[in-house]
């Protein structure tokens, strides 16, 4: 059986056709050119309903590539990809660098990298040392990168609880 590719590594074009995308007027910065234009963009998931929306920039280009990599973000959080856990190798050695992973929450990678540990936390029962060894970091590193987004972290304390153990801080 094949493995399925978690939609937020999809290139950019490919997440777009499995998307359905509105156009909408929207409050923002703009002054006499706002509401009558349509730059807010809303980015809809078809396969999962998840969906994010961008409005704070005059240009309807700009708002969907910031709706586009909300969007990833969301998919990052609330999809797993069934089947067994298979993170992005190469993407993975090129951001672990002298053991510590080295990416922005604002950079394209992350995402990605935040998608994978999320599978691979689900694949190893939410034990972080495991799924820490599996990524090739230390578990201080995988819980740093989940910091970066604290609803990451909070789903990981969540299971860790349900399992009767301490959360992480």
């Amino acid at each position: 059986m094949e493995q399925a590719i978690h939609p937020c590594r999809l290139e950019e074009e490919d997440l777009l056709a499995e998307c359905e995308i509105k156009r909408q007027r929207r409050s923002g910065p703009g002054g006499q050119h706002r509401n009558k234009v349509e730059t807010a963009i809303r980015v809809r998931h078809l396969p999962t309903d998840l969906s994010s929306m961008a409005s704070e920039r005059r240009s309807q280009i700009e708002n969907q590539k910031q709706a586009i990599e909300r969007l990833r973000l969301q998919l990052a959080l609330w999809h797993r990809t069934p089947g067994e856990a298979l993170p992005d190798e190469t993407l993975w050695k090129s951001r672990v660098q002298g053991g510590k992973i080295v990416v922005s929450p604002h950079h394209r990678d992350f995402a990605t990298l935040l998608a994978d540990a999320l599978d691979v936390l689900q694949a190893v029962d939410w034990d972080h040392k495991a799924a820490a060894e599996r990524l090739g970091v230390s578990s201080s590193q995988l819980i740093k990168l989940l910091k970066q987004e604290p609803e990451s972290l909070r789903q990981l304390n969540d299971r860790r609880k349900e399992q009767g153990q301490k959360p992480l801080t």
